[in-house]
């Protein structure tokens, strides 16, 4: 009962508590919903490629005014406002790269796993190679850790962070329940959609959009190397348990959510980092519902 007491006491006190609660249960939502399609369509490795990306718009972002110094000095106002505004950079080149992998996949000679680990380890590179010739901190290995692994970038976000974090994922979630049907037609058959009339690339679109916004909100709460463990593990999760789509979608909804309002409370208390500690319960989670599923729980 005290550490129930406590709790609420630092929600009411602790402004950054409420913030990092809100934005954390709001990301771990909107991966859950996107990451059952992602899972069925065998793309579950893209949140890894794309957060990658992400992490090479961010560097260009953060080294952009030390690019524009001198000769070119008539662009740092522009320059300041992209370092404060990151996501002016960083979103339309990973919904790009999004569009690139996913919705084209179908008419590339480099197929899925390929693409994705071409363009993921060479982003990661470009972007850690920027960082470090176009350096704007002198602790460009603390920075990068920082955003590899969301150390406590959640637990610093200001009132503006979370009102744009609301914002999209309401958009995300809205979008989602909307095109539903068609989403799940395009996951399951793609080609019989396709003979249904639906617009499939339209949809795969929609979808890498989605997903694109979802990795670029989840830097902040679990870095670059982890945003893969939202998308995959509420999914898989609840897929040893349940066999229908939406009883899937809905048990990875309510598993993702608990599990970052639980990993975000936790690392708070104990004093660990936000992102693994929420990866860690992820893991603990997904082996409890194994264990259901082995022991032949019935499934809807």
């Amino acid at each position: 009962m005290t550490d129930i007491s406590e709790l609420i006491e630092w929600f009411r006190l602790y402004p950054f508590v409420r913030y990092a609660l809100i934005a954390g249960v709001l990301i771990a939502l909107c991966s859950s919903l996107i990451g059952v399609t992602l899972v069925l369509k065998r793309f579950s490795f893209i949140g890894d490629g794309l957060s990658h990306v992400a992490f090479g718009a961010m560097a260009i972002a953060a080294t952009m005014q030390a690019m524009v110094k001198g000769s070119l000095s008539f662009l740092e106002p522009f320059a300041e406002f992209v370092n404060k505004n990151n996501m002016v950079i960083i979103l339309p080149i990973t919904v790009v790269a999004a569009i690139i992998l996913l919705a084209g996949s179908k008419n590339r000679k480099i197929k899925g796993d390929a693409a994705i680990a071409m363009i993921s380890v060479g982003s990661l590179a470009f972007g850690y190679i920027i960082m470090n010739v176009f350096s704007t901190s002198s602790n460009v290995s603390g920075d990068v850790c920082s955003t590899l692994f969301g150390s406590t970038s959640i637990l610093t976000l200001s009132k503006l962070d979370v009102w744009l974090c609301v914002i999209l994922s309401v958009v995300v979630i809205t979008v989602f329940i909307i095109f539903y049907n068609k989403i799940f037609a395009v996951t399951f058959d793609e080609n019989f959609a396709r003979a249904t009339g639906t617009n499939a690339s339209a949809y795969n679109f929609l979808i890498a959009v989605i997903i694109a916004v979802i990795i670029v909100l989840a830097m902040n709460l679990v870095g670059s190397l982890l945003i893969s463990a939202l998308v995959i593990f509420p999914a898989l999760s609840a897929m040893r348990v349940f066999k229908n789509f939406k009883a899937v979608v809905i048990c990875s909804a309510v598993f993702s959510v608990t599990i970052a309002a639980v990993g975000i409370i936790a690392s708070i208390r104990i004093g660990t980092p936000v992102g693994s500690t929420i990866v860690a319960f992820d893991v603990v989670g997904f082996f409890v519902f194994w264990l259901i599923g082995v022991l032949g729980v019935k499934k809807a």
